[in-house]
This record gives structure tokens, sequence and C-alpha cells, in this order.
């Protein structure tokens, strides 16, 4: 009798082992997940990553009053921060509301409320990560299917708000003209002090400034199949740049 309980202990002790060493094996492969959020484009105001994930209580607050639908929330395959608000600059961008509504929701802090006009907001910063593609410094017109890919987000929301229908209306007969989207549409109120064509030695091409909040509207807008230029989610301008 005695050896059988040595031995249900013997057992119990090496298979408690065994599970703990599986939970901590999958924490291990599941770690580049977790920490995905480090890469993931924040609302305005948002916090410093590691504080913004302890302060947000997930309510959907910022989503709900987004007039242009820009907010989502992360789904399990998100890493960490499942449950709060991110944006995916190549579907939406963030047409940085003069007001930041998002900002006035958030019941929390984990969009900071010194953030209270669009100015204020610093997301990231654009980059033209693929210059051979953008059509600009390719000298190619804005293809002529270019509407379709606006229309159908629009088409696949239920409550298209008069913002959303605004910004429609600026790429209506855009078609067939040299691309200069990612400019034309920047939300800022100066948008010269974010980005520009400039032309030099020959080619054209857009040019990013220290005013770039990082918004995502010029990914959005950015006609090419995959987005030539991108937002670099919390990278400063001076990080990315070496300037200012």
């Amino acid at each position: 009798m005695a050896k059988i309980e040595t031995e249900r202990r013997e057992f119990m002790k090496y298979s408690t082992l065994g599970i703990l060493g599986l939970v901590l094996a999958g924490g291990v492969g599941l770690s580049p997940y977790l920490l995905a959020d480090e890469t993931r484009l924040r609302p305005p105001g948002a916090i410093p990553e590691h504080d913004f994930l302890g302060l947000c209580i997930k309510c959907g607050q910022c989503v709900q009053v987004c007039p242009y639908h820009s907010i989502e929330l992360a789904d399990w395959a998100k890493g960490a921060g499942e449950g709060t608000p991110y944006i995916d600059a190549t579907v939406r961008g963030c047409w940085a509301c003069e007001a930041v509504p998002c900002v006035l929701a958030c019941p929390t802090g984990a969009l900071s409320h010194d953030c209270e006009k669009a100015e204020d907001i610093h997301m990231g910063i654009a980059v033209l990560e693929s210059p051979n593609s953008c059509l600009a410094v390719r000298e190619e017109p804005i293809p002529s299917n270019y509407n379709e890919k606006m229309l159908k987000f629009i088409n696949d929301v239920n409550n298209v708000t008069e913002y959303e229908e605004e910004i429609l209306k600026k790429f209506e007969n855009r078609a067939g003209e040299p691309c200069t989207l990612c400019v034309d549409m920047c939300p800022i109120s100066n948008p010269l002090s974010a980005i520009a064509m400039v032309k030099a030695n020959g080619i054209t091409r857009p040019i990013i400034y220290e005013g770039c909040i990082g918004c995502g509207v010029c990914e959005e807008v950015c006609p090419t199949n995959t987005a030539s230029i991108v937002i670099k989610p919390r990278v400063t301008y001076k990080e990315q740049y070496g300037k200012g």
C-alpha cells in the first residue's frame, strides 16, 4: 500500500511539473503576440503604452463617439490589449476632429485630456516607406477604380455620418489626375506644416514635416495596392528624421 501511495505522489508531482512546463512554454511562444500592442496605432491622446493598458477599461466610448468610424477594439489575436481601442490606418485613419471627441469620452485618462485640439494629437509619424511604388514618384495618375476603394468602406457601414459623406465628396473625379492625395487629404488646419509634394532632382515625392500628427489619413487614401506611405506609431519626427 505504501508503494502505491509513493507512486501516486510521484505521478502527481511530475504531472503537475509537466503541465506547468507546458503553460510556461506556451507563454514564451505567445509572448511576441502579447507584445504586438506596441506597434498598434492608438487613438488621439493615448498615454504611453504600458500606462495606457493599465488605465483603459475597454469601455468602447471612444469608438461610439468617433464620427469617422476610425476606432476599432482589438480582438484576442491582437495581443495583450484585447478589447482596447486602436486605429487601422489601412482601413480608416483618424480625421483629426477639432474637438477630439474620443478624448472627451474617455473616462479614465487613458486618452489624455491634455489633448484638446487636432494640433495636440501626436499618434506617430508618416514615412514614405515604399517610394518605388508611390504614384507621384512614378509619375502615374490616380487609377480609375480608386473611388471603389473609398466607397467600399462606406458601404460596409450602417450609420454613415455627414462627416464621412463630406470626405467622399473630396474624392470625386480624382481618377486620372496626378496623385497628390496624401497632401490634399491631410486633415490638420495647416497641412503644409505636415506634408507637401516637393520636386527635387526631377522627382516629385511627399515630404514629411514636423507638423505631422501621425493621424494615418495619408496611409488610408494612398491608392497603391499596399500603401506607399505609412504611419509608424508612437515615433516622433525627431526619432524618424533626426530633425527638430
